[in-house]
């Protein structure tokens, strides 16, 4: 193995968070926080992924002013979670809005349902909050356009959580692949590879006292309340989401995307799938999928399960220390074929390898997990108003890749040409009629 310097590239993903300067300038009076400062932020959504974040933002300094939720049951258990590290008590709402009207609040975390990331974005952008949202962080491509429209206007840092776009090591495989070493690259798999089983419905309970099951649909179509749907089952559905390989798969997509260069949106995409393993059962989203997107240079391939138990994402052991996954049973990992060489890349500290023929390891990197450095850069941005590591531009093609894929598959696993230009399907009045959802008149985002 070559020796590859870990504090290098820990010294490059320094300069790389500071990025393009970004105008501090905002629609609403905006106060311009000193280094020393700490950064005051809300957090919005309170049953996943939120509550890690926010306690991320709390270790490095960060103050939480709001808790806001829907269900109080999810803000008491995230309060309780954040309770050893928090210095006072946060003040705690239903409503969003209270938090935007919030002039000491300079930015918020979005970990709602993913239907209600780009409604929840731009009402923070147009109250001059910077917003670190989760991903994938649109439900749709023309709501993934409408977001990048308002970071512009409303000049706010909008981070997404795609931490591998942090990783050191994650730096050190593009400049790899920038080197030449692997040779030339004409084919890049991507692998979404998970466990499953069949979705069921069940009883659709009722709803906890208080809660607005109205506001939680948001833009969704008006459906009774249903608690599964509620708890996790919204991500069976494409009302809420856009399958797996939106919601978790998005992570080495876009890794790809990086590593490759940010080559933009491709030509074409087409995608085969369906519920394959679980027929019948009450789920809409596949829980196989194959789709295949056309670049200038290369082809990208992205393939997706829900249902061999055998396969393992990175564990956590894995991504603390200088361990590689079982690259044949990793479920979240990356191929890509150089004419000289192969580097299978593992995301979110499952690090990195190269071989040639025999499995011959010829170069490797070990990773760590992304979270804090991602989390910093973007408590830094907010001060420094620089470019974020995932600044939304530059994770909306992956974002509207995933959506290329699912329209594909729901027109019929139909081949179908794109023009990135006007992000559009060429010739194809169905596919493009999905690019944007219907969205209920008191939930609809304005364009911009």
């Amino acid at each position: 193995m070559k020796e590859l310097s870990r504090r290098k590239f820990l010294s490059h993903s320094a300069s790389a968070a500071a990025g393009v300067s970004f105008a501090a300038s905002a629609v609403i009076s905006k106060k311009v926080l000193g280094a020393n400062e700490k950064v005051n932020f809300a957090l919005i959504g309170c049953g996943g992924r939120g509550p890690y974040v926010a306690r991320g933002f709390i270790e490095q300094g960060a103050n939480l002013l709001w808790l806001c939720d829907l269900h109080e049951g999810r803000i008491d258990k995230t309060e309780h979670f954040l309770g050893d590290v928090l210095h006072h008590k946060p003040k705690r709402s239903k409503d969003m809005r209270h938090v935007f009207d919030d002039k000491s609040v300079d930015a918020v975390i979005i970990a709602t349902p993913d239907h209600w990331h780009g409604l929840a974005t731009i009402q923070a952008c147009r109250a001059g909050k910077d917003v670190y949202v989760e991903k994938p962080h649109a439900h749709n491509i023309w709501e993934s356009a409408m977001m990048k429209k308002a970071a512009h206007k409303y000049k706010r840092i909008v981070q997404v959580g795609m931490q591998n776009r942090s990783a050191p090591y994650n730096m050190a495989a593009v400049e790899y692949v920038k080197s030449g070493k692997l040779g030339k690259i004409g084919l890049v798999k991507v692998y979404n590879l998970k466990s499953g089983g069949p979705f069921t419905l069940g009883d659709p309970g009722k709803p906890p006292q208080g809660f607005d099951w109205d506001t939680w649909l948001g833009p969704a179509p008006l459906r009774p309340y249903h608690q599964t749907i509620f708890k996790h089952g919204w991500l069976k559905f494409w009302d809420y989401c856009g399958g797996d390989l939106a919601d978790d798969g998005i992570h080495q997509l876009d890794l790809a995307m990086m590593i490759m260069g940010d080559p933009g949106l491709p030509s074409s995409v087409s995608c085969n799938g369906g519920r394959i393993v679980y027929k019948g059962d009450d789920a809409e989203v596949p829980d196989v999928q194959v789709a295949a997107f056309n670049f200038k240079d290369f082809i990208m391939t992205m393939e997706m399960t829900n249902y061999p138990r055998y396969m393992q994402k990175t564990t956590a052991t894995i991504r603390r220390n200088d361990i590689f996954p079982y690259w044949t049973q990793n479920a979240t990992r990356i191929e890509l074929y150089g004419s000289e060489s192969m580097m299978t890349v593992g995301r979110h500290g499952g690090g990195w390898q190269v071989m040639t023929s025999g499995g011959k390891v010829v170069d490797q990197m070990y990773g760590r997990v992304p979270d804090f450095v991602h989390d910093r850069n973007f408590l830094d941005c907010v001060k420094s108003r620089k470019k974020p590591n995932a600044f939304i531009d530059t994770i909306h093609p992956a974002c509207s890749m995933v959506y290329m894929a699912a329209i594909s598959l729901r027109v019929g696993n139909r081949s179908l040409r794109y023009n990135a230009n006007k992000e559009q399907f060429i010739d194809h009045p169905e596919a493009n009629a999905l690019i944007k959802r219907k969205y209920r008149e008191k939930f609809s985002i304005n364009e911009i």
